[in-house]
């Protein structure tokens, strides 16, 4: 069977467009430079991993095998604790941060859930979904979470079990909350009871590879931590990684009879196709090349600070941050360049596939603009 001939345009039509929209965006983190050909024979079978990764079912068209060794990958890099982690491959960044809410809720169900008015939208809707007490934290002009509104915070509330939601790179000015930081505040109340998680959608495969390296991790005090994978990585469908400490996942963990195996996840059945998908690259770039990555996003940023302040525009970043900030631009370029703008500011984010000559047009519209403004 094909389709009819006006829907056969309609999808040629379609294709022609996204692939005009995914050339000109520079305003979302979202790599594109991929190329997964080899794996367009598995889209004939429906790979579905229902269930624990790590515990065989009576379902066999799965890619459980390849999955483990993704998490095994990002366990190593993310400092998890021997013989004590847990991870899948989830469907983006917001199943994993709600997949570390309700592990902490689980373990402390009166605790108070802690997190910055930067925060991505998701996690707000993430509490109300498991019905968790918290309190939103002031944030620095950075994006960074304000230290002493959270120690007050704490202070008033230190009775109850604490429960951090760190920010890893936020959405508009990527700044990471400081876990070093935070675990001080609490062993200064003496907070025993606590659970720490790390929302490092963007930069959970770049922070490994910066210097100073930011304190987000295991090692640092996470117990859990949620990555995407179609965004520094880069893949045709959105999915991510969450890892956690495996003795809590242990307290969550129950026995489905009729597939034989566990259910730990979040959803029942599972894409298969986004774990070969993350397999394929990290074996692809290695840890080497994950490096060059960040390496060359980096000078990228750099490039496009320093261009866009010759320019006379005040632009700034965080500390080794791929995302540029500036004030807000003109709707035109914000549709051309699909810039995320939000309280006044715009950002550009100098992903893997972006180009000192992509800044260069882009910096050229705006000088354009300027002059017919002027004019």
């Amino acid at each position: 069977m094909s389709l009819k001939p006006e829907l056969t345009q309609k999808l040629e039509n379609f294709i022609r467009r996204m692939k005009t929209n995914t050339e000109s965006y520079l305003g979302y983190p979202v790599s594109k430079d991929f190329e997964y050909g080899q794996l367009a024979e598995l889209l004939n079978y429906p790979l579905n991993n229902l269930g624990d990764p790590f515990v065989d079912s009576t379902w066999k068209v799965d890619s459980r095998e390849f999955e483990r060794e993704v998490v095994a990958f990002f366990a190593e890099l993310l400092r998890a604790p021997q013989e004590n982690w847990w991870g899948y491959v989830t469907n983006g960044g917001t199943e994993g941060n709600l997949y570390g809410l309700y592990l902490a809720r689980e373990i402390y169900p009166q605790g108070i859930c802690y997190f910055s008015q930067e925060t991505h939208y998701s996690v707000a809707k993430n509490l109300h979904l498991l019905n968790m007490r918290h309190i939103m934290i002031r944030a620095q002009p950075n994006g960074e979470i304000d230290y002493d509104d959270l120690k007050e915070t704490i202070r008033i509330n230190r009775d109850k079990p604490v429960i951090i939601f760190a920010n890893s790179g936020t959405t508009m000015t990527e700044a990471k909350d400081d876990i070093n930081v935070i675990s001080a505040i609490l062993d200064e109340f003496s907070i025993v009871n606590r659970y720490i998680h790390s929302d490092a959608a963007l930069c959970g495969a770049i922070n490994p590879f910066l210097t100073p390296r930011p304190a987000f991790d295991f090692a640092d005090g996470a117990d859990s931590i949620s990555i995407s994978g179609h965004k520094f990585i880069g893949s045709p469908i959105p999915c991510g990684i969450v890892l956690a400490r495996k003795d809590n996942v242990d307290r969550i963990a129950r026995s489905i009879s009729y597939i034989g195996c566990l259910d730990t996840t979040i959803t029942g059945s599972r894409n298969g196709f986004t774990p070969m998908v993350l397999w394929y690259a990290i074996n692809k770039w290695g840890k080497a090349g994950l490096a060059s990555r960040v390496k060359h996003s980096l000078a990228t940023a750099e490039y496009a600070e320093r261009a866009l302040r010759a320019f006379g525009i005040e632009a700034w970043r965080n500390p080794n941050a791929i995302t540029v900030v500036f004030p807000e631009i003109s709707h035109q370029l914000k549709e051309k360049y699909q810039l995320a703008t939000a309280n006044g500011i715009t950002h550009l984010i100098c992903m893997p596939n972006v180009h000192v000559k992509q800044v260069d047009a882009f910096i050229k519209d705006l000088q354009n603009e300027q002059s017919g403004q002027d004019k």
